[in-house]
């Protein structure tokens, strides 16, 4: 059972059998539209990013695997937020606001990437990115709201 990796940068949803995946697909004989149709569906949630792909193919078998790789997590907020960059000033000057409940959405997006065991320790690790990024949760600091999680004044956002 031999099998063959291909790495590539695929956009958020836009996977075609065009270069760089069609000409590297081909030699292995796939179905190169299966395999480009699964990527779409993996990647949608990464609409206008690069998004990090493997396809491991077995050359016997002909099946195939897709791993999705992350945008860093900085990325992600900046797309679920709309702006372009952040603060230069992060502890004081703040360009956006979170509810939890986009953090969540964030730290599910990101979830392989993260070392977290739950959601509510993913949210945490987003949290921290957020910090560092000039990016408010609920109207408060991200620090402010990490230590609120921590004291399990938001339980009921994780449950």
């Amino acid at each position: 059972m031999a099998k063959e990796s291909i790495e590539v940068l695929i956009e958020g949803g836009k996977a075609t059998a065009a270069p760089p995946l069609g000409p590297k697909l081909g030699p292995l004989k796939v179905n190169i539209g299966q395999v480009v149709s699964d990527i779409n569906k993996k990647t949608s949630d990464f609409k206008g990013m690069q998004v990090p792909v493997t396809v491991i193919v077995d050359t016997d078998t002909k099946e195939f695997t897709i791993k999705i790789g992350t945008p860093p997590a900085s990325q992600l907020i900046k797309q679920e937020a709309g702006i372009k960059s952040g603060s230069a000033v992060p502890q004081s000057d703040f360009v956006a606001d979170f509810t939890i409940d986009q953090v969540k959405k964030v730290a599910n997006m990101k979830a392989d990437g993260l070392l977290g065991a739950t959601i509510k320790t993913k949210s945490l690790e987003i949290l921290g990115t957020m910090n560092a990024m000039g990016v408010t949760c609920n109207g408060l600091k991200a620090i402010k709201m990490i230590k609120e999680i921590k004291e399990g004044k938001h339980d009921t956002a994780f449950n």
